[in-house]
C-alpha cells in the first residue's frame, strides 16, 4: 500500500502538475524581516512597577520544558494541582475553581459574562482603573450598571456599599482589593455578609494583591474571586484564575440566556477544567507550557507559606517606606491601614515631570517603576514589591535610583 502511495504521488497527473505550477508562479511580495534573522535580545531588568515581576529560576525552568498533550492524562493531574494551588492561596474549598487562558482582565469578563444578563443591576466600586473597567464592561453587555465613584485613593466603607444595595438592589456588586492604580487596600471583612443580606453575590479583584496580604474567600463571604499569574506569585503573564461559590454557581446555571462568550462560557470551562465529575470534553488548547509555570509559581508559595509570604511582603513595604520619606518623597495614600502592602504609590515631588523620573530610573539603573494609570496618572509614581522582588535589597536599589534622580533630573520643566 505504501509502495502505491509512494508511486501516484511520485507522479502527480496534469491537473495536479498545473496546480503546482500556478501556485509557485507568484512571487513573494514579503521578504523575511530582517530583526527576525538577527537573535534574540531581551535587557536584564528588575521589575518594580506594579506586574509583571521577575521570573525565579525555577519557573524560568518549568518555561523551558517540553510540551505535552493539553488533553494527555499527564496534563489532567498538572490542571488539578493547579486547582488545589489556587484554592490554597483563594482559601476556599470551592470545587467550582479553574485558569482562564487570559490575562487578569480576562478572568474579570469570564465573571461578568457568566454571571450577568441584559438588565441586571450591577453596582460597581469605581476608586481606580479596574473598576472603570469593570463599569465598561458591564455596560457593553447591557448590565444597569450603578457606579460609586471615589477620587483616587478613596476606598469603600460598609455604610456606604449598604446604602448602595438598598437604593439599586443589585444582583452584582464589584470592589477592587488592591488597586494597583492607586495603591489602596480595600478592607473586605463584612461585605460578603452584607451582600448576600440584600440577595446580592460579591466580586473581588485580587490580581495585585492575592499572595502580599491576607485573604480569605470563604471565610469573608466573597462569590467571585480572580487573580492574575504575573504578580505575587513571579509567572509569566498571560493565565489568570478564578473560583465561584455555590451562589454565585446558582446564579450562573440558572440564566435564562447564553453568556455573550463561548470561549469564556464558564460551564463548558468547568467541565474542562474538571470541575463537574463529568468526562471532560475539549474546549480550547490550553497554554500547556503558561501552565507548566503557573504550577510551579503555586509550588513556591505552597512551600514557603501564605502567612510567611504575607509578613514578607508588609515588612519589606514598610522598609520601602520609611526609605522613600527619609528622601523627601510623600506616600499618596495617607491611612497607613490602607496602603497595599504590594504596590507603593508616591506623589510625583513638585517641579518634576514623571516621565523624567521613571525614564532616568531605567536608562541608568536598569529598574523599571511606573507612572499613574487612569484617574493616577500624572500624579503619582508607582513601585512594586512582587514575590521574589520583595526584599530589602532591591528597596535600597531602587531608593539610590530615585535618589539620583531627584538630583539629576531637570525641574519646572512642565
Amino acid at each position: 500500500m505504501f509502495q502505491a502511495l509512494a508511486k501516484s504521488s511520485a507522479a502527480p497527473g496534469p491537473q495536479a502538475a498545473g496546480w503546482v505550477q500556478t501556485m509557485a508562479s507568484h512571487k513573494l511580495l514579503v521578504p523575511p524581516p530582517k530583526a527576525l534573522l538577527k537573535p534574540l535580545s531581551i535587557p536584564k531588568r528588575l521589575l518594580l512597577g506594579p506586574g509583571p515581576s521577575n521570573l525565579p529560576p525555577r519557573i524560568m525552568s518549568a518555561g523551558g520544558m517540553q510540551i505535552i498533550g493539553p488533553m494527555d492524562k499527564e496534563m489532567y493531574q498538572i490542571m488539578d494541582e493547579i486547582k488545589e494551588g489556587i484554592q490554597y492561596v483563594f482559601q476556599t474549598r470551592n470545587p467550582l475553581t479553574l485558569v482562564i487562558t487570559g490575562s487578569g482582565h480576562c478572568a474579570l469578563e469570564a465573571a461578568l459574562v457568566n454571571v450577568l444578563e441584559p438588565g441586571d443591576s450591577f453596582l460597581v466600586g469605581v476608586n481606580g482603573v479596574w473598576g472603570q473597567r469593570a463599569m465598561d464592561i458591564g455596560e457593553r453587555m447591557g448590565a444597569r450598571v450603578h457606579p460609586m465613584t471615589k477620587d483616587p485613593g478613596g476606598h469603600y466603607t460598609l455604610q456606604e456599599v449598604e446604602e448602595g444595595l438598598a437604593q439599586h438592589k443589585p444582583v452584582l456588586l464589584f470592589l477592587t482589593h488592591g488597586e494597583s492604580s492607586t495603591g489602596v487596600l480595600q478592607p473586605l471583612d463584612g461585605f460578603g455578609e452584607l451582600c448576600h443580606r440584600y440577595k446580592c453575590l460579591l466580586l473581588v479583584d485580587s490580581v495585585v494583591s492575592l499572595g502580599g496580604t491576607p485573604l480569605y474567600m470563604d471565610q469573608q463571604g466573597i462569590d467571585i474571586l480572580y487573580s492574575g499569574s504575573q504578580k505575587v506569585l513571579n509567572a509569566p503573564p498571560g493565565t489568570s484564575f478564578i473560583s465561584f461559590s455555590d451562589k454565585a454557581k446558582k446564579k450562573m446555571y440558572s440564566r435564562k440566556t447564553k453568556p455573550f462568550s463561548f470561549y469564556l462560557d464558564i460551564k463548558w470551562l468547568a467541565n474542562f477544567w474538571g470541575c463537574d465529575d463529568q468526562p471532560r470534553m475539549y474546549h480550547h488548547t490550553i497554554p500547556v507550557i503558561s501552565l507548566y509555570s503557573l504550577r510551579e509559581s503555586l509550588a513556591l508559595i505552597a512551600e514557603q507559606g501564605l502567612e510567611n509570604s504575607w509578613r514578607q511582603h508588609r515588612e519589606t513595604t514598610a522598609y520601602l517606606h520609611g526609605r522613600l520619606q527619609a528622601l523627601g518623597l510623600q506616600l499618596f495614600v495617607k491611612d497607613p491601614a490602607l496602603r497595599l502592602p504590594v504596590v507603593t504609590t508616591v506623589v510625583v515631588p513638585a517641579g518634576y515631570d514623571w516621565r523624567d523620573i521613571v525614564s532616568y530610573v531605567l536608562d541608568h539603573f536598569d529598574i523599571e517603576i511606573m507612572g499613574g494609570l487612569g484617574p493616577s496618572a500624572g500624579k503619582v509614581l508607582r513601585i512594586g514589591l512582587l514575590g521574589c522582588n520583595a526584599t530589602r535589597e532591591n528597596v535600597d536599589r531602587v531608593t539610590e535610583a530615585l535618589g539620583a534622580a531627584l538630583q539629576h533630573c531637570p525641574k519646572n520643566k512642565l
